[in-house]
């Protein structure tokens, strides 16, 4: 497992982080023109995204190039896989593989990158944003049945009693991306505020991660915020960064991935310099996938196929990377420029494993996003 080097910059708590950002942080506000078209794109652009990685999520380069080949499909991807060689599996217990598959999809499938997304709007929604570690806590225990890795831990341990703010602190997941992948509801709720929206991911991400792992979710927070007011998606990345501590190890990684912009001519050399430049670091980690984030982005600037269809193919934990590019690249565009078959057959309903919230209308979820704006 990838450790950090440099504990001492890099604190958990708010005001230590919020202290060690660079210049450019505060007051960085700007107001959203068609909130609701842009809401709708970074939503759409989000569970796209994702349900395009799913298929492959976590496979060898080689496993996708292949199975691209075997499907006689475009590749980078430029549509939803046309075959999977996990038929038979069940995605949360809930969707068989599948239902992933173009032919198939009717819906937004299951998954945690969505699941989370709706579950923080519930969060929002019932505490409202001065929400506390000990309020998610309690909604994680009525409502989340289970989690991955660090949330796996968080709920093991809130369930044995321990308090919300100590229940990371024995968590060997800590880094991992998982809290990074719960930001987006964050940014949806301070659409082009993206100094509020890190601040409101902040307790999310400290019940389950510390140091870069806080810092990828606000940082992915403040990023889709930006995004709703950026002229480009880099740039909304760019805005992202002012909002973690520029001493760690995120930011710098971050800056590393920006200095390597003229070698990313591709998905193959893009994910070569991720494989060269992070040799032991586990596929689930936040620091590389932001990286990966980066050059995705890179890669496919404003058009929403290319920037997903590359961050797929670099590869990595590629579901959650799809779906946090799908909202930056949709909340920069507008759902009025994202293509229509990539939502086309979703038939406005998103699946998730909540207790009590097993379907949701995609339009009401909108719209509630845009509520939260108010």
């Amino acid at each position: 497992m990838y450790t950090n080097q440099h504990p001492e910059i890099q604190p958990d708590a708010l005001n230590e982080i919020l202290a060690l950002r660079p210049e450019g942080a505060e007051n960085c506000k700007k107001p959203v023109t068609d909130l609701l078209d842009r809401m709708k794109g970074a939503v759409i652009g989000r569970f796209a995204g994702c349900v395009l990685g799913i298929p492959v999520e976590l496979y060898k380069m080689a496993d996708m190039q292949a199975l691209a080949m075997e499907c006689n499909m475009q590749y980078p991807p430029v549509d939803y896989w046309t075959g999977t060689d996990q038929p038979e599996k069940i995605h949360y217990q809930v969707n068989k593989r599948t239902e992933y598959i173009l032919e198939n999809i009717n819906k937004v499938p299951v998954d945690d990158d969505i699941t989370y997304t709706i579950l923080n709007l519930l969060l929002l929604e019932k505490y409202g944003k001065g929400y506390t570690v000990d309020d998610a806590g309690k909604f994680w225990l009525d409502y989340l049945p289970y989690g991955c890795t660090a949330e796996s831990e968080a709920l093991m341990q809130l369930r044995a009693g321990t308090k919300a703010e100590f229940a990371a602190n024995f968590n060997g997941y800590v880094e991992w991306i998982g809290a990074a992948i719960r930001a987006d509801a964050f940014g949806y709720a301070e659409a082009g505020d993206p100094e509020a929206a890190a601040k409101l991911a902040y307790p999310d991400a400290f019940l389950t991660h510390r140091q870069n792992g806080i810092y990828g979710e606000m940082f992915c927070a403040a990023a889709v915020a930006a995004a709703f007011t950026a002229e480009t998606p880099l740039d909304a990345v760019r805005e992202g960064m002012k909002q973690i501590p520029k001493e760690s190890e995120l930011y710098k990684e971050l800056e590393w991935a920006f200095s390597c912009e003229e070698k990313v001519t591709n998905y193959i050399r893009a994910r070569q310099l991720l494989d060269e430049h992070f040799p032991r670091m586990h596929p689930v980690h936040t620091i590389n996938n932001m990286c990966a984030i980066v050059f995705a982005l890179m890669l496919g600037g404003k058009d929403y196929t290319k920037c997903i269809g590359n961050c797929v193919a670099i590869g990595l934990d590629n579901d959650c990377t799809g779906a946090t590019v799908g909202s930056i690249v949709g909340a920069c565009i507008g759902f009025k420029n994202i293509p229509e078959h990539w939502y086309k057959n979703f038939n406005n309903t998103v699946v998730t494993y909540i207790n009590e919230h097993p379907t949701l209308a995609l339009d009401d979820v909108i719209n509630r996003f845009v509520a939260l704006n108010g």
